[in-house]
């Protein structure tokens, strides 16, 4: 029983939905609306406690048995607390202050200011980073060791001189050559690829709303 119930509610909700996207009455869409906004969001409001207690409970792990990088568990444990602290008793709207006051010298207690001033800063020193691992992770992987590697090769050295000002200094027309790359054959495979994704989720849902796979359970899915 303690399975059962769980892959009942699964399998109702499960031919709900797909009933709903089939089938334009009013009430089934309002119904439809209600699962997809309301149990989302209850959802996610548990979502957010269990990947809170998750992190938490793992840098506490690495700081008491003093695994690699550790003090960076301090710094995450301490950013956690402060961030949570400021957007519930700080406000997250700048019009609309909370409990704390408002502005201390020229910080201002709101997470958009954090989220401006550290997040947004920090992202982009991340992705100019991970410029450079791209860039000699695609140097081991283009190589010509048969044709499709060396169109990958070709294609991969076409984009970039077409997404730089020297690729027009070379051909008027190299740029729109890049584009036309983008355009055309990268979106005819991506799409191919997204049909294969398609089918393999809708597979995986089949599976679960049936009782097939029950590995989402827990404990072996038995």
């Amino acid at each position: 029983m303690q399975r059962r119930i769980p892959l009942i509610i699964v399998l109702l909700t499960g031919i709900f939905g797909a009933v709903a996207f089939f089938v334009p009455y009013p009430a089934i869409r309002n119904a439809d609306e209600i699962m997809r906004n309301d149990v989302q969001r209850i959802i996610t409001a548990f979502s957010l406690v269990l990947g809170v207690g998750s992190i938490v409970q793992h840098h506490l792990l690495k700081i008491r048995r003093k695994a690699q990088f550790w003090p960076y568990s301090y710094i995450t444990i301490v950013a956690l607390v402060i961030t949570a602290i400021i957007g519930v008793f700080g406000g997250i709207d700048v019009t609309r202050p909370g409990v704390l006051p408002t502005r201390v010298g020229n910080f201002s207690f709101h997470i958009q200011t954090i989220y401006s001033n550290m997040m947004v800063p920090l992202a982009a020193t991340m992705f100019s980073l991970l410029a450079f691992f791209m860039s000699s992770a695609a140097y081991r992987a283009f190589r010509a060791r048969n044709l499709e590697a060396t169109l990958l090769l070709l294609a991969a050295f076409i984009l970039m001189l077409g997404a730089v000002p020297l690729g027009r200094f070379i051909h008027h027309r190299l740029p729109a050559f890049a584009e036309w790359i983008l355009a055309v054959p990268n979106t005819a495979s991506k799409r191919g690829i997204l049909f294969g994704v398609e089918l393999g989720i809708f597979a995986t849902s089949l599976k679960i709303i049936l009782g097939i796979e029950r590995g989402w359970l827990g404990g072996g899915g038995k």
